[in-house]
């Protein structure tokens, strides 16, 4: 049975894909799930209109993912943070205080997109790579230095 996709399904598609498949996984679980529905004419004309609306609203997304990468790209920041008598620091800098000093310059970023193997622990100048939808990433500079008292 030919069916079209009306979202991504693992081992089987992307969304509004034409796919090829048994008539009892059809409709004992595809159909009744509204995972798909079947491709009549009109239907495929449909689907190649979703097709080319989900294309150019993509290609919008990539060129803005574009502008904000490279804006973003070789930019340094400061944070400051609470140290002891020994410029030991009292907590350390985490993905999520990342994506909050970001977020205060105006960057919208996920601390999930911010790729930062551990915790930063001591004051210095770290690089930090964030990485964005389509492969894309930036690689910012983030100096951590001592609050002033």
């Amino acid at each position: 049975m030919k069916v079209i996709l009306l979202q991504d399904i693992e081992k089987l598609g992307k969304k509004f894909e034409v796919k090829e498949v048994a008539d009892g996984f059809a409709k004992n679980h595809l159909l009744p799930k509204k995972m798909v529905q079947p491709a009549t004419k009109n239907a495929l004309i449909w689907a190649q209109t979703q097709r080319e609306i989900a294309a150019k609203s993509e290609e919008k997304e990539l060129i803005e993912i574009q502008k904000k990468v490279s804006a973003l790209d070789g930019r340094e920041f400061v944070m400051e943070v609470k140290t002891g008598e020994k410029d030991q620091l009292f907590e350390s800098v985490n993905s999520s205080k990342i994506a909050e000093l970001l977020k205060e310059n105006g960057i919208d970023a996920d601390k999930k997109q911010i790729d930062l193997k551990e915790p930063i622990k001591e004051l210095g100048d770290w690089r930090v790579k964030i990485n964005f939808p389509h492969n894309l990433e930036a690689e910012i500079k983030i100096t951590v230095a001592a609050e002033p008292e």
